[in-house]
């Protein structure tokens, strides 16, 4: 049993594995580092086995997506701690001690997260994840350095680790005995937000989510949809209204779900007047989804617990940002976290 497996989800990511995957493997000496390869059809599988034969090398027979692959994958691990690693991300010297040391200083935290700049730019925090999580009373996720698509310069505002609210998919540290009592992701997610449904089933279960900015790593981001993709449109707001579904507490479920309705017609709105047709069409094709799959959700939901948990922001959103202007994680009330 290796104590960290550092897990890399591939999909047609070779020009990513060539230009990361070393620095990955120098850096990573605690860990056995493993890729899985979840059906890729450029030539990743044989340039790994050629360049990099050391490595453990999981081969899937389909594209599970994000969800189902690494569940399948992790399903065939026997460590204490999993690292689940975008192949897009550049590793500094000693980034797995701090997320390590954390750990195992606290039982209760189940999941934790290095911060995270952006790869191209790198004074400046990367959009999937920054220094840590968060989501507001609305189900809208946001970030301490990333507020909607305001991205903040990194002036060592947000080193402090503390708990949040959800912790990055793209370099997530997690108890391998929780992931599995868990059922690990959610199949159906596919892709994105599947992390935010996880941490919150964890907080529902008395976990708590951390950050851990002494870990610094470097994200390209986009590197399988481009953050424009209507598709990726499509997954993100029919996730989050699966994830909403499935865990905000009874006295709060509809209450939200129906302003949601509104406020995602506004931005289906928007979208079109923004010449942005197929993005509007992806928004309806999500609502689509949640009413065809109420009977499946309402099933999943009933096996869960709902609770009122930590970390959420008590105020909306959309109305800080777009009315009130407040573009930094600083600017909100630190009071208005519950």
């Amino acid at each position: 049993m290796s104590r960290i497996a550092v897990v890399i989800l591939n999909f047609n990511g070779r020009s990513f594995l060539q230009r990361f995957l070393p620095s990955v493997i120098q850096y990573s000496k605690e860990a056995e580092i493993v890729v899985a390869d979840n059906a890729s059809t450029d030539d990743s599988v044989e340039f790994l086995k050629s360049h990099f034969p050391e490595l453990r090398l999981l081969i899937n027979n389909k594209n599970s997506g994000f969800a189902g692959g690494y569940n399948w994958a992790l399903s065939q691990l026997d460590s204490k701690y999993f690292v689940l690693l975008n192949s897009d991300i550049q590793v500094t010297e000693n980034w797995l001690t701090p997320l390590l040391k954390l750990m195992e200083s606290d039982k209760s935290i189940a999941v934790c997260q290095p911060k995270i700049l952006s790869y191209n730019q790198k004074q400046l925090f990367e959009y999937a994840g920054a220094s840590g999580g968060f989501i507001d009373k609305l189900g809208y996720p946001f970030c301490r350095g990333r507020v909607f698509e305001n991205l903040e310069i990194d002036k060592g505002q947000y080193d402090d680790a503390r708990e949040v609210f959800w912790a990055t998919g793209a370099c997530m540290f997690v108890r391998a005995d929780v992931y599995h009592a868990l059922d690990g992701l959610d199949d159906d997610f596919f892709a994105h937000m599947e992390e935010i449904d996880f941490c919150w089933r964890a907080k529902n279960e008395g976990f708590k989510i951390y950050v851990q900015p002494a870990s610094i790593i470097y994200h390209v981001g986009g590197g399988t949809l481009p953050r424009n993709s209507s598709q990726k449109t499509y997954l993100n707001f029919r996730n989050n209204f699966a994830l909403l579904y499935k865990n905000l507490p009874q006295n709060r479920l509809w209450k939200v779900l129906i302003i949601r309705l509104f406020l995602d017609g506004l931005a289906g709105l928007k979208f079109l007047l923004e010449g942005h047709g197929k993005d509007m069409l992806a928004v309806v094709r999500a609502h689509f989804y949640f009413y065809t799959h109420l009977n499946k959700l309402n099933i999943k939901r009933h096996q869960l617990t709902q609770q009122e948990t930590s970390m959420i922001y008590q105020k909306s959103l959309v109305v800080e940002h777009f009315i009130r202007g407040s573009k930094k994680f600083h600017q909100f009330d630190p009071s208005d976290f519950s």
